[in-house]
């Protein structure tokens, strides 16, 4: 399983001294804008992704803060400097890459060693910092091997040796475990989740999935088509979405379009296109006007499923509750998945394998039900990436 038990980060410790600053940062190539006004912050010591779908521009903001790409305009700060005129090998910076990108001719050892040896050292120094660097992602052992007699995991970890032996500020990782299989990617989480612990390091990670950045990091910044959606810690992302992109894109939820109704001192009253009443956590939402549009979103989770007794659906104030068709299954293992048809209204339920579930089958029509504190309200407003932006200009 990942990783449960990475550090948490205090609140004080995100707001007091940064390592890495990027400031309306700008990134064109001919006439895309792959990165569009780019504001971001990450404390030292902190475990940071950039998290979002191919093509989203999070890969971008990585290169320019290595120096691999430059910014159309904007600037960067690594521990209060601005490196944007500074070439990449001069900034205190890493980069481990998704290919590995190990010497095949050269030992473990000496993939180690290699950046070491433009550093001025001593060659005693420079096979103890390798040394080091080897037993802290526990392969000692493979030292005098060659890159083609390790297994990827093994490669990786070397690759991560190599990235920490010169003590970079921070650690810039591009998709560093999607090569992996399943199983060994699980493996590699734990191991940077510990290594990331024990240097308390920087780390800034690139990936798309979206579980493996919920299990390793502190904060998540979420990235859609050049844009930043929001950034926030795994808990606000998943639970708090603060746009329509970052409510589907972490965690399956169900996004139904509603018209708001009222509120009291205990929860929100929506009404969906077809009449039906439903009702949310008032805790979570608010800013909202009678007559409003915006959505109520359930994760699948959340919802409970039960065969229709055929009995009158809930009325406007009562519990809360939809009638459905199941339209499909699929199981997962621990769970089942269910599609269903919600007066022309798509929704997803997971529930846990049990006696009940096995008369739910397709073509079934149940009563689905969530608590108010299971929902929330988002209101019906444009994404960062849907909005008309004014384009920057190149420098």
């Amino acid at each position: 399983m990942p990783p449960k038990d990475k550090p948490q980060l205090a609140e004080s410790a995100i707001k007091a001294e940064s390592a890495i600053e990027v400031k309306d940062v700008t990134k064109i190539f001919g006439s895309t804008v792959a990165a569009r006004n780019i504001s971001l912050s990450v404390a030292k010591g902190e475990f940071f992704s950039f998290l979002g779908p191919s093509g989203c521009g999070k890969t971008t903001v990585l290169r320019m803060i290595a120096g691999f790409e430059s910014p159309s305009s904007g600037q960067i700060f690594i521990e209060g400097k601005n490196i944007i005129s500074m070439p990449p090998h001069k900034r205190p910076v890493n980069m481990v890459f998704q290919s590995y990108a190990l010497f095949p001719h050269l030992t473990v050892l000496d993939n180690i060693c290699f950046g070491l040896r433009f550093a001025q050292l001593s060659k005693a120094d420079v096979l103890d910092k390798a040394k080091r660097a080897l037993s802290l992602v526990r392969l000692e052992h493979l030292a005098e091997r060659f890159p083609s007699q390790l297994s990827g995991g093994q490669q990786q970890r070397i690759a991560l040796a190599r990235a920490i032996v010169k003590e970079p500020a921070v650690l810039l990782l591009d998709e560093p475990l999607s090569a992996l299989d399943p199983q060994i990617r699980e493996e590699m989480q734990t191991e940077l989740a510990r290594l990331q612990r024990e240097l308390n390091m920087t780390f800034i990670m690139v990936t798309h999935d979206q579980d493996e950045a919920l299990a390793l990091s502190h904060r998540i910044a979420v990235f859609c088509l050049g844009n930043l959606e929001q950034v926030g810690t795994p808990e606000e992302v998943y639970s708090a979405p603060a746009t329509k992109f970052v409510a589907q894109f972490i965690g399956r939820t169900n996004l139904l379009p509603c018209t708001y109704v009222q509120s009291n001192r205990n929860r929100h009253c929506v009404k969906l296109t077809n009449g039906t009443v439903l009702s949310a956590d008032a805790d979570r939402e608010a800013d909202l006007r009678d007559g409003e549009t915006c959505y109520i979103c359930i994760k699948p989770h959340a919802v409970k499923l039960q065969l229709d007794p055929g009995s009158p659906g809930a009325e406007y104030g009562q519990a809360t509750s939809l009638r459905a068709i199941i339209r499909a299954t699929n199981y997962k293992g621990t769970c089942t998945e269910y599609l269903l048809d919600a007066g022309g209204m798509t929704l997803r339920a997971e529930l846990q394998l049990s006696s009940e579930t096995s008369s739910l089958t397709p073509g079934s029509a149940v009563v689905l039900t969530f608590n108010d504190e299971s929902a929330w309200l988002l209101k019906d407003q444009p994404t960062a990436s849907s909005l008309p932006q004014k384009e920057p200009t190149a420098v």
